[in-house]
């Protein structure tokens, strides 16, 4: 049915695209030929196209019942990271996607690209990242654009990294982590030779290599995690939001309701979908 399908980031409430997979992808019979994914979008794409989406939603949520604080003051006072988020993902997606995970996903029928931001080479990465955050939050919060517009015009460049070029599960992390790199929340990643960056910076919604596809017939599906005032218009293109925000903060850690709420609310949408493309 569809081709192709773009995971859109957004934190935590990519499990919302964890349920709307599990409950669509048989129904529909999705088998795309290209997977595209950007932050916590890229994780949700891999870990749904295994058919591990509801194992790892109970992972998290029993995850965030640990009692771990957003914000650890000591470990800061220590000379440690202030936002215990960046660890425990990384932890989650070495549990999830170890050396078998990586040979599925590299052998699967789906090549599966992750989006990353290389910073503008004719800034400082010490200014280039505030400057391209603010700028993000500014247009996101003004305009509200499907896609943003405001860090091409900044001199971030988007790339996306395929699974089937990777030489393992090490490499595989190392390109998830730097697709979500949001200082100071996450670090900043380093993919190839050069310093990476959340792939959102550009478009947290990557539908480039969509184009290919979608000029020689293919339709693709777009996976959003917010709700638009508004939704592009593109030929072979359904752009897919949730039928209600989200209500999950974005790298809130101590919230396991939220994290069932939103697998369980893409667990209805999803259906609810599938349910109308049958009719």
């Amino acid at each position: 049915m569809f081709d192709a399908v773009a995971f859109a980031g957004g934190g935590n409430r990519c499990y919302w695209q964890g349920g709307f997979w599990a409950a669509a992808a048989e129904r529909l019979r999705l088998s795309p030929s290209l997977v595209v994914g950007v932050s916590g979008g890229a994780f949700a794409a891999c870990y749904s196209l295994l058919g591990q989406g509801r194992a790892v939603m109970e992972r998290v949520a029993e995850g965030c019942a640990a009692g771990t604080p957003n914000l650890d003051w000591r470990a800061a006072c220590r000379g440690g990271r202030a936002f215990p988020v960046s660890a425990l993902y990384r932890d989650l997606i070495d549990a999830v996607l170890g050396p078998a995970a990586f040979a599925a996903l590299r052998a699967g029928p789906a090549e599966v690209r992750i989006a990353l931001a290389r910073p503008p080479r004719r800034l400082p990465l010490a200014a280039a990242i505030p400057l391209g955050i603010l700028t993000y939050q500014v247009e996101k919060t003004w305009r509200a654009p499907v896609h943003p517009r405001g860090g091409r015009a900044l001199g971030f460049r988007e790339e996306f990294v395929s699974v089937r070029d990777l030489g393992g599960a090490e490499e595989l992390a190392a390109a998830l982590m730097a697709s979500a790199s949001v200082p100071p929340f996450m670090p900043v990643g380093r993919v190839g030779d050069g310093p990476a960056l959340d792939g959102g910076l550009v478009d947290n919604v990557p539908v480039a290599p969509l184009a290919g596809i979608e000029a020689a017939g293919g339709r693709s599906l777009v996976l959003l995690t917010r709700r638009y005032r508004s939704l592009p218009q593109h030929p072979g293109r359904t752009y897919l939001q949730p039928s209600a925000p989200v209500a999950i903060g974005q790298f809130d850690i101590t919230d396991p309701d939220g994290i069932r709420r939103a697998f369980a609310q893409g667990l209805a949408d999803g259906a609810a979908f599938a349910a109308a493309q049958g009719r």
